[in-house]
């Protein structure tokens, strides 16, 4: 067990915001599938997984996105593989939208009155509890979050199996959205853009790893 932990650990202290990437090394395709299933098995409040993972190889679009994306001037010219990451709106996210009483019934099989009774505790949370309509971008914003947490797990398995990567939120996200739109990818207003993240192999070695110590960044009560 000390083993697996200290692994764990280890690949923490790897990872690290790769800025350039050696663009003569390639992700093999199951490297990066794995990558891929650890964003898909990812958690999300409620379960609605309200993401989509655009992985972008396309030469000509990769250039098209680094011209409105001033922190992905180096990891989109050089990266083995780039994903452009969406979050629903809330054309999909509301309680009472499609999207989720498809999910509920498609994916996570629940019977018609447990579904019911699962998007009445749906609609309580994001009335009452979160409060996300109480402003135009509240749900939506909510709805960002959740893909962090892919985010996080996307990055901390690429680590373990020796792979690198940088979380990119350096952009100008309206002109992002018009680069997308024009290709249709974010349908109809159903998606917006929660942030990029590029993986391959480093160009150089980083400079060692600064944390805040522990007892800085944790309270026990």
């Amino acid at each position: 067990m000390d083993s697996i932990k200290e692994k764990i650990l280890e690949a923490y202290d790897f990872r690290h915001a790769c800025k350039e990437f050696d663009d003569s090394k390639k992700i093999s395709e199951e490297d990066f599938d794995f990558i891929l299933e650890t964003a898909r098995l990812s958690p999300s409040s409620f379960g609605f997984e309200p993401w989509k993972f655009v992985v972008v190889q396309n030469p000509e679009f990769r250039e098209e996105l680094r011209k409105v994306s001033w922190g992905a001037q180096k990891q989109l010219p050089t990266a083995s593989h780039f994903i452009v990451a969406l979050s629903r709106t809330n054309k999909d996210m509301k309680y009472d939208e499609k999207y989720v009483a498809d999910l509920m019934r498609e994916v996570q099989q629940l019977p018609a009155e447990v579904a019911e009774g699962k998007k009445n505790a749906f609609k309580d949370f994001q009335e009452n509890d979160f409060k996300l309509f109480e402003t135009s971008t509240a749900l939506n914003d909510w709805a960002s979050k959740q893909t962090y947490i892919a985010l996080g797990n996307m990055m901390t398995a690429a680590a373990q199996i020796g792979i690198d990567s940088c979380p990119i939120e350096g952009f100008n996200k309206d002109k992002v959205e018009e680069v997308l739109n024009s290709r249709g990818i974010l349908e109809d207003g159903h998606l917006t853009v929660s942030y990029m993240v590029a993986f391959g192999y480093r160009k150089a070695d980083p400079r060692p790893k600064t944390r805040q110590s522990i007892d800085k960044v944790v309270t026990w009560i």
